[in-house]
């Protein structure tokens, strides 16, 4: 989920250039679920990022809301891929998207930030969610249950990734309503520090 913060209005999707000028926006913030890939970072935490990394070309973006780096993949890791990640580039947490919305910010001149909610732990292995992804972005949750219920042996699993991306989605929006709340958009910036926030 991408959104970005406008001065007057709060926070508003930015999907096309049109919109960057229709709404004026002062920054750019990725927002959703990542990966744990320290074992510090307990499901439902939320995360302010300091930097992305691209696991694609190594390529860096800097996002002054926190402490923890954050780096992007382009498939789902498992447990194995999650630790490669690790000791490669020293990051704390994974996703898939944070750095291609660096990358459209920089691009636009507009500061990046990045807020994420741990939805699965470091040793958590993930069902092979990545082929259930449409090319727009969309989850097919249809085929992708038809697809576990064929396989008992991912039942478990896949219930206890269903609590944990509960678990996870309430923590965000628990932080985003006080965000939206206490915090003045003029105040975003290297000022605004943000570490963790428990679940």
């Amino acid at each position: 989920m991408t959104l970005f913060t406008e001065r007057l209005n709060g926070f508003r999707p930015m999907d096309t250039p049109k919109r960057n000028r229709l709404y004026q926006p002062v920054a750019v913030e990725s927002v959703g679920f990542a990966g744990a890939l320290d074992s510090r970072l307990e499901v439902g935490t939320v995360i302010g990022v300091k930097r992305v990394i691209d696991a694609k070309d190594g390529s860096t973006a800097e996002a002054p809301i926190g402490y923890w780096t954050l780096v992007s993949s382009e498939s789902t890791a498992g447990v194995e891929q999650k630790k490669k990640l690790a000791l490669a580039y020293g990051a704390h947490a994974v996703d898939m998207e944070s750095a291609a919305v660096a990358r459209a910010a920089q691009c636009h001149g507009i500061p990046f930030l990045a807020l994420k909610v741990i939805s699965d732990a470091h040793d958590f292995e993930m069902p092979p969610v990545d082929r259930f992804a449409s090319h727009d972005g969309r989850f097919r949750t249809g085929r992708f249950l038809l697809f576990a219920l064929l396989r008992p042996w991912w039942w478990l699993r896949v219930v206890r990734l269903a609590r944990n991306s509960n678990k996870a989605a309430k923590a965000l929006c628990r932080w985003l309503d006080q965000y939206n709340h206490e915090v003045q958009i003029s105040e975003l910036g290297p000022s605004l520090h943000l570490t963790t926030v428990s679940h």
